[in-house]
């Protein structure tokens, strides 16, 4: 699901998703009864920065005030962002980006990086067959396939204390990890796969 404008949506609305975001299904209750039904999905979202939309161009200067900016991302609760894995800002495109056309990476090799790494997270899971990627991970699970060595652990507490991120938020930083581990064909997570987890924790170091 894609939602564009995100801080335009009516906050009581977006706080709705944030039960199938966490358990994979949505409860409906009537008088007389409640139904459950399945709502797997990945959420896509997408907002400005601030309301004149330019807080942290490189060429054209915000005209909000802090206050403004603030009021602005009140409306997406610290609960619901917390749900959010990747958080990233999408900066201005260089004039020299656009006229030279480089070329990107060729999109079969980022397909067979995924499905390797998607293989990797399916062998390490034969035990537990309710879970099919690092995604599914609940806490319980971060112990034994997300272990920290002594580096790892300080980065880790270090952002936790400065962003003031919820355990919630860390669980998630130590998914993306294990993820950005498993694309770098790597065994064990190391400070470098913890140290880009916690960039894309971007809202939360906007705050």
């Amino acid at each position: 699901m894609f939602l564009d404008e995100l801080t335009e949506f009516k906050r009581d609305v977006l706080e709705f998703l944030r039960q199938p975001l966490e358990d994979g299904y949505v409860t409906i209750t009537r008088t007389r009864q409640s139904v459950v039904f399945p709502a797997q999905f990945t959420l896509i979202a997408s907002t400005n920065p601030c309301p004149c939309g330019f807080y942290g161009d490189s060429v054209q200067p915000c005209t909000c005030t802090p206050r403004s900016r603030e009021s602005y991302w009140s409306r997406l609760s610290g609960p619901l962002m917390d749900r959010i894995d990747l958080q990233v800002v999408v900066s201005r495109i260089k004039p020299e980006e656009m006229t030279q056309h480089q070329p990107g990476e060729a999109s079969e090799v980022v397909r067979d990086r995924v499905q390797q790494a998607r293989q990797r997270a399916h062998d390490r899971f034969k035990a537990e067959p309710k879970l099919q990627c690092n995604a599914d991970m609940q806490s319980r699970h971060l112990k034994d396939w997300c272990p920290l060595d002594d580096p790892s652990r300080t980065l880790l507490e270090g952002a936790v204390r400065k962003l003031g991120l919820s355990a919630r938020a860390t669980d998630r930083i130590l998914k993306v990890g294990r993820t950005i581990a498993d694309l770098d064909g790597a065994e064990h997570l190391q400070t470098h796969h913890i140290a880009e987890a916690i960039q894309y924790r971007t809202i939360d170091r906007m705050q």
